[in-house]
């Protein structure tokens, strides 16, 4: 699932392309994918907006409109918002799973692509866009995470730490892949309590989870096997990888061998158990 930097890639492209392009018309194929819209009403609101800033919160990629409404874009499992520019720009399969896609008044367009059709499409005012906002947790690249904040993400709860990392409502954009990571870059066991983890260990994991997401953003994401950016290409920071996917290899700290398992939350969890307490 593209996670915070896959979506802060994605997000990035779209704005620097697309600032300014004025939409030309709208087809959907696949309706099955919006929310809280339909195709008649999506074609009409969009038609003739022009996109104004193009930005992510969480894992969610925001398209500002003219209009005032936000296209909000979770791509979840498959989904990929691709920039199409005629010709050989994108390939036929790409093409094929397009769900929809906005034409522009210079030829181009723009493809939600979902394979599986998990992730979804939203067009939300102002207010319901709020409301969306407001339930979401700080974002842990903001100036304002610091490991106060993070202690308070984790502080009183009995949960496993993973999981906590993960609750969009504390703390936006982190999935699966980073939180493996960050764990592992910190030392600490996934299936502790929260409200374990001591001070020397919250600057820790404070410093892991900026640090791997700033990398991961760097490189392009983490591709295995859907994620691609705004242009079709794979993000290349799966050759980083410490932890996640990696499991009974080598440790990359102390060379022991990593075990996986998905006992902490449904997720497939991989740890040292000689490096992470």
């Amino acid at each position: 699932m593209p996670e915070l930097p896959e979506t802060e890639t994605i997000a990035r492209d779209l704005d620097r392309a697309l600032t300014g392009a004025r939409i030309a018309g709208v087809t959907v194929v696949r309706p099955d994918v919006l929310r809280e819209t339909t195709a008649a009403r999506l074609t009409a609101k969009l038609s003739g907006a022009t996109i104004e800033r193009c930005w992510r919160r969480a894992k969610m990629v925001v398209i500002d409109l003219s209009t005032g409404d936000r296209l909000v874009v979770q791509p979840r499992f498959t989904g990929a918002l691709l920039i199409d520019t005629g010709a050989d720009s994108l390939s036929d399969r790409e093409r094929a799973y397009s769900t929809l896609a906005l034409r522009f008044t210079d030829g181009r367009a723009l493809h939600y692509r979902d394979i599986r059709r998990l992730g979804t499409v939203s067009l939300m005012s102002p207010v319901r866009w709020q409301r969306q906002h407001s339930a979401l947790g700080i974002e842990p690249l903001d100036v304002t995470f610091t490991p106060a904040h993070l202690s308070g993400a984790l502080r009183g709860s009995s949960q496993a730490v993973k999981k906590l990392l993960m609750d969009q409502r504390r703390i936006a954009g982190i999935g699966n892949i980073y939180a493996n990571e960050a764990l592992w870059r910190a030392g600490i066991d996934p299936s502790r309590a929260g409200r374990s983890v001591e001070t020397d260990e919250l600057e820790r994991l404070h410093g892991a989870i900026t640090s791997v997401l700033r990398e991961a953003i760097a490189a392009r994401g983490t591709s295995f096997r859907d994620y691609r950016d705004a242009t079709g290409a794979r993000g290349t920071f799966s050759a980083s990888l410490d932890a996640y996917g990696r499991g009974g290899q080598p440790c990359h700290r102390c060379g022991g061998r990593l075990v996986s398992t998905d006992v902490i939350d449904g997720r497939a969890t991989v740890l040292c158990p000689r490096c992470q307490r």
